[in-house]
């Protein structure tokens, strides 16, 4: 059976697991094909540019966004990230699935670009609690940025059933 290409989106407030789930799903084998996100903000100690993110200059990322290479794009704590429109389209065209780690809006904008292909995923933390200490755990926020993200968080969470 030949089944059409699908774009897994997962979304959720920072520090809930997004990135954690998406990379056990790419483990699995299942077929997917990893989205890597385009931001200005600074790599963490774990991550490596071009696996986990791409990391540019704010003016590099202002220029893809002018020539219209992002699928969406978005400011969040004064960083931008952005989603590469080209290799999502190269995988639907050629019948594979991606898989996307972006925040709410983000996800709109995938599903009204690609309405038929579109599998919206939230997740949710175990609670306000454990993502409170996930977020400091991290030590790479300043706490008034920790602050930020927990206000973004109770607005995320409540567009769950969008």
């Amino acid at each position: 059976m030949d089944r059409k290409a699908k774009i897994f989106v997962i979304s959720a407030p920072s520090g809930s697991g997004k990135t954690t789930l998406c990379n056990k799903l790419l483990a699995e084998g299942m077929g997917l094909e990893r989205s890597v996100s385009v931001t200005t903000r600074r790599p963490r100690p774990d991550e490596k540019n071009g696996v986990d993110y791409s990391f540019v200059s704010k003016r590099r990322f202002q220029r893809m966004a002018e020539d219209k290479r992002f699928l969406e794009h978005e400011e969040n704590f004064g960083y931008f990230y952005g989603t590469p429109k080209g290799p999502i389209d190269e995988n639907i065209k050629n019948g594979k699935s991606v898989i996307l780690s972006i925040d709410v809006k983000g996800a709109m904008k995938v599903r009204k670009a690609y309405p038929a292909e579109s599998v919206l995923i939230f997740i949710l933390p175990p609670s306000f609690d454990v993502l409170n200490k996930r977020l400091r755990s991290r030590m790479s926020d300043h706490p008034k940025m920790i602050l930020k993200r927990l206000n973004l968080a109770k607005r995320e969470m409540a567009c769950k059933h969008i």
